[in-house]
């Protein structure tokens, strides 16, 4: 007899976190440091996904959305060039006092410190272009984290 487990994955917390927070639609260009945040939106029909030809145009997007509606447009971008193209974007937000979150994928908390590919550290590197920036290393802190952001 096998049981299932009734834990969720941090990707399924971070999905419920934004559904809570009326998260309608996320921008984003699909990339592999948040392949599970995809899957585990996959059958979630109350938050769109739309799929971006370049991570500052759904930087851009998600700037658009806050400023338009008043409620943090979100934005998912791979680590690496993915967060340093969805720059100018933040930089905007920032500068216009839009809501936006910009939530990057990392690498693997077992690299980190180790110049790891596209390894950055973004509390540093965006520290100057958003009124916010932190990293989530416990999956259990994504919606006090998500919170805070909202």
């Amino acid at each position: 007899m096998t049981t299932q487990s009734n834990s969720r994955s941090g990707a399924e917390v971070l999905i419920n976190a934004l559904k809570i927070n009326a998260v309608e639609r996320i921008f984003c260009i699909p990339g592999e440091s948040f392949l599970a945040a995809l899957d585990a939106l996959y059958d979630r029909t109350e938050i769109s996904l739309i799929v971006c030809r370049n991570e500052g145009g759904a930087a851009y997007m998600a700037e658009a959305e806050g400023k338009l509606t008043g409620r943090p447009g979100v934005c998912f971008v791979t680590r690496g060039p993915g967060a340093t193209n969805a720059s100018g974007g933040l930089h905007v937000a920032m500068q216009d006092s839009t809501p936006m979150i910009l939530l990057i994928g990392q690498i693997a908390r077992k690299d980190l410190d180790r110049e790891a590919f596209q390894e950055i550290d973004y509390r540093r590197m965006f520290s100057e272009v958003a009124k916010w920036v932190a990293q989530i290393d416990d999956a259990a802190r994504i919606p006090e984290y998500l919170n805070r952001a909202f």
